[in-house]
């Protein structure tokens, strides 16, 4: 019986798991996203456990406030979630005390007690007939109101409101599975943000003075109603919060802990307050906190339940009054520090990839914190506006709230464990673990070997290196100098690389990539570009079809119109295009051009089936496919530059699954560790790693730096490789009959919806589009830049692209939308992540749409008006 009620309440714990994850995509959906007023300081009051006197806070606290504040002072208190209702009511207690200190001070006070919703038991025991049950919302309405109202002066006003009540004197999770009203996450949220906006709004800035706090229930881990732990769930918000510490013995651990777990989800703590046991717990938590923290102490709270407490709160004025003017100060220097701060960035910072005199003063974002996919974005209005992150933070996030904040923990886990440690000849944990499921993921079937770096950058000049060697080897480089034969510096090795590809900003790594804005005199006076560079094609949609945009010198009467567009992109990548005529026209450029070559080839490097930088062009798999073949024919080692394309980011785990070859070398780093933290990797070959073996160290790859295989990072990957691709953690992961795991709507089916795609693509002002697993790419069409959609006479000239300054626009309407993006000149991309919904791509979407309608309609009108 023991282990059946194990098993059922596994099986329970499941349930409760995969529903919390399922409601944690809501906040992902840009157009529900929260307004935060900043116009008067709000708080959270949390508990480090239940029962620690949270109400008795809020209470001394509003007490404090509107009784000895000027006469129009405003304190709003909200109460999330209440159980126990009605005989236990946070709010009403609140409500009945002020109304009696305020009438024992001879204060007016204007106050009023609200109960918003409810489930069915809670209202029917509460008001039997005087609630409306609304099945949508899945609570009862129970439009309840109460005031004490004073008809002679000015009077301080207070405003008391639970939101969501049920009768069961039970954890919120545990109240829902036994008298329904489930509420989702983002609702809870949505509510205590509207409720707290709606307050705020109708004071004015500087003449109403005005404090909010929101009670949280229970502890600060105490679940919410879909199970969710409560500083999880109003972490969207961010607000800063005051903790209620535990004063009796062992309440020093139970406070820490809990102020720990504030702090890892990224939460401000303004100040420590808790109930005098006679043990003198503030002397050990001051000592932890350094005295960064305030640490307050309460008067013993009489036991006697006769007692009105109205003394107690008289002696604990000094304490709250205390108190009330932290909180104001910490509110104070917050909105100076947030008002600052565009102007101090435009002093110190030199941002990369921005030319500063284009950036209009007023322009800089300020991100107070991100929350999952969500940026929160400071406006000098005094709001804090989320923002979807749509352009992944230079392709690096993928995690949403649930992951961000087990990625946290694991590498907080790392760095108190390991800190760092160097890395040759050692082995630790987490490097091992990362290490191996790299090999197990996207080298499977191949790749042996994993040397870790830093960057993107440094890990393709670490393959180059590996690659060189491998091909120094296989052609007898390395045995004629070792004989003599050969003075090493008449030998010229060059890389084969594809125009539009970027592989890094580091000098080696500009040397692998043709002339393009990143490696001209202005940028790199160096670079001799070491590469016999292809112009590859490459395909895109236009007016809801798929085409095959070819360089010049594929130009030829034997292509007919069928050989250039596709009825799907699905085409695009199916084998059977191998034995095609322009397969073999493919095969015979290549290797023409490789002959050609007054160098020898050591390496063929490339970005596969997605050029990032380069404007996101999406290459020809079949070019790719057999470029990869005909190197392998001519024993050239070949290197995919997967930094961009690798762990889920075209809807597979690695690129090399949708071109079918597999490289002897490959490059892996941003969404590799989830964007918390820099890490690269590059993967090789058990034949490469022994083209370095010898009796002599010069003969082993001799690089490194001092942070490889950090542990942090390693957990961080780790942590990452195993969430993206696991069911029960990325919804969007299915398992087919084959076994083998894609991602949902990606690639096959596809994240972005497939109708607005097409109509996107169709729009006047589109050039073209590529979309491909997270990815969603156009580039706008510009007078004269774009002609030619099947033949082009070279690539599209990237500094063109780059340099333009079309997007601009479009971009800040969208940014005001609640999408913040970052152009390639006049291309413009949407990433999400491997865990978004396809729900929230295709409310990207839409407002995409709605935008670029709009600047079609002002294009069309500009060309009349010129007309």
């Amino acid at each position: 019986m023991r282990i059946l009620s194990l098993l059922h309440h596994h099986r329970r714990l499941r349930r409760l798991r995969r529903r919390h994850i399922h409601h944690l995509h809501n906040y992902a959906r840009p157009l529900t996203t929260f307004t935060v007023p900043l116009s008067h300081p709000a708080y959270i009051i949390w508990g480090s456990n239940t029962s620690l006197g949270k109400t008795l806070l809020s209470t001394g606290l509003a007490s404090s406030f509107l009784l000895s504040s000027q006469p129009n002072a405003k304190f709003i208190y909200l109460k999330p979630l209440q159980t126990g209702f009605p005989l236990d009511s946070d709010s009403r207690y609140l409500f009945n005390k002020l109304s009696v200190i305020s009438a024992r001070r001879g204060l007016p006070l204007l106050s009023s007690h609200s109960v918003l919703l409810s489930s069915l038991p809670a209202a029917k025991s509460f008001l039997p007939h005087k609630f409306t049950s609304n099945e949508s919302l899945g609570m009862c309405e129970l439009k309840f109101r109460e005031e004490d109202k004073v008809l002679d002066g000015v009077a301080s006003e207070l405003v008391c409101e639970t939101l969501y009540a049920w009768e069961g004197a039970v954890s919120p999770h545990l109240a829902v599975e036994r008298e329904g009203g489930f509420v989702e996450d983002s609702e809870v949220v949505g509510m205590v943000e509207r409720r707290l906006r709606e307050k705020m709004e109708c004071f004015e800035t500087g003449k109403v003075e005005a404090l909010c706090v929101i009670e949280t229930a229970g502890g600060i881990a105490s679940p919410g109603p879909s199970g969710t732990l409560q500083c999880d769930l109003y972490r969207p918000l961010r607000l800063p919060g005051i903790l209620v510490g535990d004063g009796r013995l062992g309440g020093i651990s139970g406070t820490i802990s809990a102020y720990e777990s504030l702090k890892v989800r990224g939460y401000d703590v303004a100040a420590v307050v808790f109930e005098d046991h006679g043990l003198a717990n503030e002397v050990p938590l001051m000592s932890y906190l350094r005295n960064r923290v305030p640490v307050l102490v309460l008067p013993p709270i009489p036991q006697d339940p006769s007692n009105d407490l109205t003394e107690w709160f008289d002696e604990c004025c000094p304490v709250f009054n205390y108190l009330k003017d932290i909180m104001l100060q910490t509110y104070s220097e917050r909105i100076q520090r947030l008002n600052e701060m565009p102007r101090k960035a435009g002093h110190v910072f030199w941002w990369p990839f921005t030319q500063h005199t284009l950036v209009p003063e007023g322009t800089v974002t300020v991100i107070d914190s991100r929350s999952g996919e969500n940026f929160a974005v400071y406006k000098d209005n005094g709001f804090i506006t989320q923002q979807f992150d749509a352009c992944a933070s230079w392709w690096t996030q993928g995690p949403d709230a649930t992951f961000q904040t087990e990625l946290a923990r694991d590498m907080g886990y790392a760095a108190a464990r390991f800190g760092h440690v160097m890395f040759p000849e050692n082995v630790y944990e987490p490097a091992l673990e990362c290490a191996e499921l790299l090999l197990e993921g996207v080298g499977e079937g191949w790749a042996s070997r994993v040397f870790f770096s830093d960057s993107g950058s440094t890990a393709t000049e670490i393959a180059l290196k590996m690659a060189f060697r491998k091909y120094s080897s296989d052609h007898g480089i390395l045995l004629d100098l070792i004989r003599g034969n050969t003075n090493e510096r008449c030998i010229k090795l060059k890389v084969l690389a594809l125009k539009g590809s970027y592989h890094g900003d580091t000098l080696g790594a500009m040397e692998a990539q043709a002339p393009s804005p990143y490696t001209g005199f202005l940028q790199q006076p160096w670079y001799t570009g070491r590469g016999l560079f292809l112009d590859p094609p490459t395909v895109f949609m236009c007016n809801g079809e798929w085409n095959l945009s070819l360089p010049e010198a594929f130009h030829s009467e034997a292509l007919k119109l069928d050989d250039l567009t596709f009825r799907s992109r699905d085409e695009i990548f199916v084998r059977n295009r191998d034995t095609s005529n322009l397969a073999a026209m493919y095969s015979s450029y290549i290797s023409h051009q490789i002959s050609r070559s007054s160098d020898q080839i050591g390496a063929l490097i490339m970005e596969p089936v997605i050029h990032g930088a380069g404007g996101m062009h999406m290459v020809d798999p079949l070019f790719q496919r057999v470029l990869v073949n005909e190197c392998r024919h001519q024993k050239i080692p070949v290197i995919f530059d997967e930094v961009f394309t690798g762990f889920w980011r075209l809807g597979v785990e690695t690129a090399s699954e949708l071109l079918g070859v597999l490289p002897d070398i490959a490059c892996f780093g941003k969404l590799m560790t989830g964007g918390l933290i820099p890490l690269a990797a590059t993967l090789a070959t058990e034949a490469v790693f022994d083209s370095f073996a010898g009796d002599s160290k010069l003969n082993a790859l001799l690089h490194g730096h001092s942070y490889s295989a950090h542990a942090m990072g390693c957990s961080a990957a780790a942590k990452s490789i195993k969430w993206f691709k696991d069911p029960e953690t990325n919804l969007n992961i299915s398992f087919e009959e084959s076994g083998k795991m894609l991602l949902k709507e990606v690639y096959e089916i596809n994240l972005w919806d497939e109708e607005l795609v097409q109509e996107i693509s169709s729009l006047p002002s589109v050039h073209r589009v590529v979309v491909l697993g997270t990815l969603f790419a156009l580039e706008l069409q510009v007078d004269g830049a774009n002609a030619g959609y099947f033949f082009h006479n070279s690539f599209y000239t990237l500094s063109y692209m780059y340099a333009s300054l079309c997007a601009r626009s479009l971009l800040q309407a969208l940014r005001e939308d609640g999408i913040y993006m970052r152009p390639l000149g006049n291309v413009i991309y949407l990433m999400c992540g491997p865990c978004t919904s396809p729900e929230s791509c295709r409310q990207l979407l839409i407002k995409l749409y709605g935008r670029l309608a709009e600047f079609s309609q002002v294009k069309e009108i500009s060309e009349s008006c010129q007309l």
